[in-house]
C-alpha cells in the first residue's frame, strides 16, 4: 500500500495538473497537509480516523498564531489563547484535508469519509470600506508627474476600475490594449474572465507607459530609486555577498505598500489594502443597480455566496423601505 506521502506528492500534482490550481494553492495545501501528517506521525490512509481528527483539530486550537516552522510536539499548551490561530485559519487546513480525502476515495483507498469533517463555524465576514469621498481622495492623491507618482496613479486607477486581486493586477503586461475597454483576466483557478478599464484609468496607464523608458514586459515595474534599493536588501540577505539581479516587476507586498502610502496622504486614518480597492468596486457596481450575478461574473468569484457579503451595505431597496415606512404619524 502507497504511504500517506507517497499520496498527498500525488494528489498536489493531481490538483496542479489536473485540477488547475495555482502554485500558490499548491503550495498552501502541502503545507497544511505537512502539518497533519507531521502532528498525526502516521503513514497509512487507513489510520485517519475521526479521533485523529479530532485531536488535530485541538491541538490546532491550541496554536499560537505565528508563521509554522515545524509541527514535531502534540502541545496542550494553553498559553496566550488571545492569539491562536482563527477559525478561519484553520478551516483551511480542514479543506485542504477533506479534498486529500476526496482524492483518496476516488483512487479506492480506504480511509476516512471527507463529509465526517465539519468546518468551524466562524463569525459573518465584515468589510474594509471606505467612503466615496475618502475614495476619491485617495485617487487623487499621486499628483506628481515623475514616473513614480504616474505609475502610482495608474495602478490605484486600474484598481478601482477593473476590481482586480492584486496577484491579477501583478500580472498584467505592459502590451495591454488600450484601445479597448476589455481586458482578459486569468484568475484563480486558472479561469479567465473579462474585466473593463474605465476611460479615467486608461488614459492613467497610457501617460505612465508613455514615461517609460526601460524595456521590462511588466506593466508596473519598479522605478530606478527602487531597484536601487531592492538590489541592496538582496545583497544583504545574501551570504556569499554575490550580485544577484533584482526582478523589476511589482509584486504584491509592493501594491500594498503603495497603497498603504497614498493613504496616508490622503489622510485616511482606517486600514486600506488592494483589497479594500476591490471592495469599493462591488459596493459601487451594487449601490448604482448592478445585479450580483453580473458583480459575481467581474470579481471572478465561484460562488455567489462569496458575493453577497456585500449585500448587507448596499441594499438600496431596503434602505427606501425604511425611509418610506419606518416612524411615520
Amino acid at each position: 500500500m502507497a504511504s500517506l506521502k507517497d499520496l498527498k506528492r500525488k494528489f498536489l500534482e493531481y490538483i496542479e495538473i489536473e485540477k488547475g490550481r495555482s502554485l500558490n494553492t499548491v503550495e498552501n495545501y502541502d503545507r497544511y497537509l505537512t502539518r497533519f501528517l507531521d502532528f498525526t506521525k502516521n503513514d497509512n490512509p487507513a489510520n485517519i480516523t475521526d479521533e485523529s481528527v479530532r485531536e488535530f483539530r485541538l491541538w490546532l486550537n491550541r496554536q499560537p498564531n505565528t508563521p509554522w516552522k515545524s509541527a514535531n510536539k502534540k502541545s496542550n499548551s494553553f498559553k496566550n489563547l488571545e492569539k491562536t490561530l482563527s477559525r478561519k485559519t484553520q478551516n483551511y487546513y480542514l479543506i485542504a484535508l477533506r479534498a486529500f480525502l476526496k482524492y483518496l476515495a476516488r483512487q479506492e483507498i480506504k480511509s476516512m469519509p471527507a463529509e465526517r469533517i465539519e468546518l468551524a463555524k466562524v463569525g459573518e465576514r465584515t468589510l474594509d470600506l471606505i467612503t466615496t469621498e475618502e475614495l476619491n481622495r485617495l485617487l487623487s492623491s499621486p499628483s506628481g508627474s515623475d514616473l513614480k507618482s504616474l505609475r502610482d496613479k495608474a495602478i490605484l486607477e486600474l484598481l478601482f476600475s477593473t476590481g482586480l486581486r492584486v496577484t491579477e493586477l501583478c500580472s498584467l503586461t505592459r502590451d495591454i490594449n488600450l484601445n479597448s475597454e476589455e481586458l482578459s483576466i486569468r484568475g484563480k483557478g486558472g479561469k479567465v474572465r473579462v474585466v473593463f478599464i474605465s476611460p479615467e484609468a486608461r488614459n492613467a496607464v497610457k501617460t505612465y507607459l508613455e514615461k517609460r523608458r526601460d524595456m521590462g514586459d511588466a506593466l508596473f515595474v519598479r522605478v530606478d530609486r527602487e531597484r536601487k534599493e531592492g538590489s541592496k536588501k538582496t545583497q544583504k540577505k545574501n551570504e556569499n555577498k554575490k550580485e544577484i539581479e533584482v526582478e523589476s516587476h511589482l509584486n504584491r507586498h509592493s501594491i500594498e505598500r503603495i497603497v498603504r502610502q497614498y493613504t496616508t496622504k490622503a489622510g485616511i486614518s482606517k486600514k486600506v489594502t488592494p483589497h479594500t480597492i476591490r471592495h469599493s468596486f462591488a459596493t459601487d457596481l451594487l449601490s448604482n443597480g448592478a445585479d450580483l450575478r453580473s458583480v459575481q461574473a467581474l470579481l471572478g468569484h465561484s460562488s455567489i455566496v462569496t458575493t453577497q457579503i456585500y449585500t448587507h451595505v448596499t441594499d438600496k431597496h431596503l434602505r427606501d423601505i425604511h425611509k418610506k415606512f419606518h416612524n411615520k404619524k
